[in-house]
């Protein structure tokens, strides 16, 4: 036998390889390179009914790589029982992934674990298929068999919704109870507070009161004293009498009140004048000329002020019904006023509380979810709902996805129906932001022809065209399911109208196709553009589509 031969030349050695020689090392070269990225094991091949084995996948990936492991029950006919949390290793500038899912079995006999599909970052890799054998239990016979026990009944255990309803109520309770404490509780009045709010000639008598009980006499501190006593009368005669008789001088006060008793609109003697101006005079002269009058002097001047203040109380023309109502209107504003401002104070604190609550959770967890998590988003409640597994056809394709679809009407016409029968399971619309439809057709008269899987194709994006899509980009790819099956996969861009508008808005679409002797099975997919949420619910599903023979 001869063999070509094929020398690679090295500074060290000469090698001489045969094809067959160059083929397996190829080979080896290539499992070398598959198996050191992607593996899988369990951690025993022979178990008892319904014992539970650990089904391992290790993958070693660039830090930057994207890795979807699968999901659901892509493990039949063994059921996963429990998927666990990825474990981490990171080794210089790689990542070590370790997967670990909890199978089991409930019926004797030998299973082979389907190869299971793993995406890193744009590839699809796929594990060795593993044997495993499942063994009845032995009964012990010795012992006495009792009859089956009654069903129990048990409470069914409900979501923890009321946990948080009640954690978001104690919140807004604490937040409420403190601003009544600080806004709306009326606080306790301070004792300016209650001075302010009495009388003027009230406040005009107890100011006395309180410059008897100073001690400005016993230090002869004469100043402080005159000061205190002309405020006392100018302060009443200001809210009583003139307005602008703090800031006047004696001389421009005195005038004023001439002219007030002059035009009869205050009844004072001309006596109560002079004491008046006797008394503010003296006091000039005591605070700005240093005069220093008898002590007893300034007593008699302060049981002046006080006559004084009452003369000015008869004096005053006793308010008519429209002063009092006019003041009745000022108190009730004044009350409105405030009732308005302890709202606006609410308010402001409220909307304040609320956005650095959303702001700080923006900046946690992101605007867009904390956005669609409080005001709410179709997409995002479909990917955080009850997803359901099951098998749509016959033969049945098994998928997962956010709601059950439900079997839709395939309107074929008698003379269609004569030649394939057509089963179509679907969720939403093309003019939804979410659409999902599985359909098996099964062909009875093919005879010699084969099907097209590419026809096929283009009758569903003509079913897309008569919905009202636009401007359909295309591409091809091969599609492997999880379990092994090929198909054909195009994918792409459209226009979706916009219902009740003449407007259009940008979507994706996918359309998987296979087929098998005289049948042909499709799933279909359409949803919204720059939607996150769409896009995981759509991964998700991808990643569960197996098809089953007709036998299982």
């Amino acid at each position: 036998m001869s063999y070509e031969l094929r020398v690679i030349k090295s500074k060290c050695s000469v090698f001489c390889l045969r094809p067959s020689d160059i083929f397996s090392l190829v080979f080896i070269l290539c499992s070398f390179v598959s198996f050191s990225q992607v593996s899988s094991t369990i951690d025993s091949t022979t178990i008892k009914i319904g014992e539970q084995i650990t089904y391992h996948i290790q993958v070693e990936t660039d830090t930057t790589d994207l890795v979807v492991f699968p999901e659901g029950q892509t493990f039949s006919p063994l059921e996963m029982i429990e998927s666990y949390a990825i474990d981490t290793l990171k080794k210089k500038d790689k990542f070590n992934l370790i997967k670990k899912y909890g199978l089991t079995q409930f019926d004797s006999g030998a299973y082979i674990i389907p190869r299971q599909k793993i995406i890193i970052g744009d590839k699809t890799f796929f594990t060795d298929s593993l044997k495993v054998e499942v063994n009845n239990v032995e009964v012990d016979t010795t012992q006495g068999i009792y009859d089956i026990k009654p069903i129990i009944g048990v409470e069914k255990s409900g979501s923890d919704w009321w946990k948080y309803l009640l954690i978001t109520l104690l919140i807004i309770g604490g937040i409420a109870s403190l601003l009544y404490w600080l806004i709306w509780r009326k606080k306790p009045l301070t004792e300016e507070e209650e001075i302010a709010l009495l009388p003027p000639y009230d406040r005009a008598k107890l100011a006395l009161k309180k410059l008897d009980e100073s001690p400005y006499l016993e230090n002869q501190n004469l100043k402080e004293y005159y000061s205190d006593l002309t405020f006392i009368i100018r302060k009443y005669l200001d809210e009583k009498v003139y307005n602008k008789a703090l800031e006047s001088t004696t001389d421009e006060l005195i005038t004023r009140l001439n002219i007030l008793k002059e035009a009869n609109q205050v009844d004072l003697s001309n006596d109560d004048i002079k004491n008046l101006e006797r008394i503010l005079k003296r006091a000039d002269l005591v605070k700005f000329a240093k005069s220093a009058p008898d002590v007893e002097l300034a007593k008699i001047d302060r049981e002046t002020i006080d006559v004084e203040i009452d003369h000015v109380k008869e004096a005053l023309p006793e308010p008519t019904e429209e002063e009092k109502l006019l003041d009745e209107k000022y108190r009730a504003e004044q009350e409105r006023k405030k009732k308005r401002n302890k709202i606006w104070l609410t308010v402001g604190i409220s909307v304040f509380l609320l956005l650095a609550t959303f702001t700080g959770l923006s900046i946690k967890y992101g605007f867009d979810l904390v956005k669609d998590t409080i005001i709410g988003h179709d997409s995002k409640e479909l990917l955080e709902g009850n997803w359901v597994r099951s098998d749509y056809g016959f033969p049945p394709i098994m998928i997962t996805t956010p709601k059950v679809l439900k079997r839709m009407d395939a309107g074929l016409s008698e003379k269609v129906a004569q030649q394939v029968d057509i089963t179509i399971f679907g969720y939403g619309s093309l003019i939804d932001k979410f659409n999902v439809v599985v359909g098996t057709s099964k062909y009875k008269n093919l005879g010699e022809n084969k099907i097209d899987l590419e026809q096929i194709i283009d009758g569903s994006l003509k079913t897309y065209e008569a919905a009202g899509a636009q401007n359909i980009i295309t591409k091809k790819d091969k599609f492997v399911t999880p379990n092994g099956a090929e198909g054909l996969k195009v994918y792409g861009t459209l226009q979706m109208p916009i219902p009740g508008t003449e407007g259009v808005e940008d979507g994706k679409y996918i359309l998987l196709a296979f087929t098998s002797e005289n049948v042909v099975q499709q799933v279909s997919l359409s949803w919204k553009q720059d939607d996150t949420y769409a896009d995981q619910i759509i991964e998700r599903i991808l990643n569960s589509v197996e098809l089953k023979p007709a036998e299982e």
